[in-house]
This record gives C-alpha cells, sequence and structure tokens, in this order.
C-alpha cells in the first residue's frame, strides 16, 4: 500500500511520474528527507521529525519548510491509510534546475516483513570507518555531516560492504575510535543503569526514536547521557542497540564476527519502556 500527497495538499497517483527528471534532488542530491513511524494512525514525533527537517533544510540552504503545509500532507497520507503501521517519509528538495519551484511530497508506504523479523531477532553489525574525526562538523560545515540529505549514496554502498561482510548493519566509527551513527540508525548502549548515546555536535544525526527511549527511561528511573562512545565499549554493554524510526529499537547480537552477550531480555525491557511512551 502507498498514499502520496505532494505538499500543495494534492492527493496523487503512487505509480504515476511527478518529479521532473532534471529536479536537483535527483540529479544531485540536493534536498533532505525523514521518515516517520505510524503506528494506529498516530505519527511517532511528528515534531522532533518536523525540526529535523527544518534543521536539515537550513544546512542546504533550502527555504525553510512550511511546516504547517508539511502537517497538512501528514495528516491527508494518515487519513487515507488503512494498514495497522506506515513508514512515512517527507521529501523535500530544491526542484528543478534554474527555477525556484522547491518539490516536497509525503509518501505513506507499508512496511515490510523483514523489518518486523528484524525488530523480534536483532542484526549482526560490522564497524566501518567513516573517515571523519569527532571536530569536523564544526570545522567543516559544507559537509553537511548532521543534515539528514538526499545523498545517501555512502550509505548504500556501506550497507552493501556490510552485507559482503555477512552483516545486517553498520557503526560507522571515527577516526579518533570512537562510535559515530549507523547508516539511518542512532547507536544506543545500555551499561547497568545507564544508557548512552554519542552527541550529535560531531556530526551526527540527532535521533528521534532515541529520544523517546530516553524520555521512557530517565521516567523509570535510568540514567540518560550523550557522550563520547569508545568502539571497545560496544563489546563490554550490556546491550548494543541501533535505534531508528521504522526498525524501533534494534538489538545488535553480534559485531564484527562477534557473539555478543545474552541481552535479549534488557532489550525486551528497554522496548517495552519505548512503546508505552506512546
Amino acid at each position: 500500500m502507498r498514499v502520496l500527497v505532494m505538499l500543495d495538499g494534492t492527493v496523487a497517483d503512487p505509480e504515476a511520474a511527478h518529479i521532473r527528471v532534471d529536479d536537483l534532488g535527483l540529479m544531485r542530491g540536493d534536498g533532505v528527507f525523514e521518515t516517520i513511524l505510524v503506528v494506529d494512525g498516530k505519527p511517532r514525533e511528528l515534531d522532533l521529525h518536523l525540526d529535523r527537517l527544518a534543521a536539515s533544510a537550513a544546512k542546504l540552504e533550502l527555504p525553510e519548510p512550511d511546516r504547517v503545509a508539511w502537517q497538512h500532507a501528514v495528516e491527508a497520507v494518515l487519513e487515507r491509510w488503512t494498514e495497522p503501521e506506515c513508514a512515512l517519509k517527507l521529501v523535500y528538495t530544491r526542484g528543478p534546475e534554474d527555477t525556484d519551484e522547491v518539490t516536497g511530497f509525503a509518501l505513506g508506504m507499508s512496511i515490510g516483513e523483514q523489518v518486523h523479523e528484524l525488530r523480534r531477532t536483532g542484526v549482526s553489525a560490522v564497524t566501518l570507518e567513516r573517515g571523519i574525526d569527532p571536530g569536523l562538523a564544526e570545522r567543516a560545515p559544507w559537509l553537511l555531516l548532521g543534515a539528514k540529505s538526499l545523498s545517501y549514496a555512502l550509505n548504500m554502498a556501506a550497507g552493501r560492504e556490510a552485507k559482503r561482510r555477512g552483516a545486517q548493519e553498520v557503526i560507522f566509527t571515527a577516526s579518533d575510535g570512537t562510535v559515530l551513527e549507523g547508516p539511518t540508525s542512532t547507536v544506543v548502549l545500555a551499561s547497568g543503569n545507564t544508557l548512552r548515546t554519542p552527541p550529535a555536535q560531531i556530526g551526527i544525526l540527532p535521533g528521534t526514536t532515541q529520544a523517546g527511549l530516553f524520555r521512557a527511561a530517565e521516567r523509570a528511573g535510568w540514567t540518560c547521557t550523550t557522550e563520547s562512545i569508545a568502539v571497545e565499549d560496544l563489546f563490554t554493554a550490556d546491550v548494543v542497540m541501533v535505534a531508528s524510526s521504522v526498525r524501533k529499537i534494534t538489538r545488535v547480537h553480534t559485531l564484527d564476527g562477534k557473539q555478543l552477550g545474552d541481552s535479549s531480555a534488557l532489550h525486551e525491557q528497554l522496548c517495552a519502556l519505548y512503546e508505552a511512551e506512546y
């Protein structure tokens, strides 16, 4: 099932063509996007996603997104959605070359069984270098670190490399041996009664799903911190997780070919806290 609504409110046929071939989002990846999980008609962390869309657009010097128009587009998709869950993509590009026409649309898509399976069973992951140091985002803002841009070729290539190595997920690392993020996820560790995640200031996306988990965990008495994480910490944590909108809180059971400790019970506990948030 798919439902497509253009930013101007037009409900469009998702099987038809709507994007010009010279759209800079297509030609050069010059645009931004968000993916929102919708459960029982309710989008999770919509405000945080719209905030992040605006922040990414600002990094690319795109016109400020019309928040009201995006909210209306989201509502129009949800009014027509009939399945229990939905992956809702918001896509915003600079539009056709040599025009002032931005392109924007909201696309609701079904969530495949493979995603549900990974939520249940967890993933194997590999660490891959990303070739940046934690201070690069501040020194070189033109690199757009921390922007959720449409330029995802690097992330897709990392996923293919993980597959070649027999894994399903990637955890990117910085040049100093610290943890960054996954290609489409935030890394979260639990040790004792503390949850940890790397800081967005090092050039990674602030996680919306991670934010929901932290809110719920703090109310349950957990300590939640944003701090630098060494790769070695991944192997000693009680549980390693990758958090993303569609996959939710997914457990990493194997890292760089090494089986991690049995953390399924703790993972289930944290997932229950996250679900109770909604």
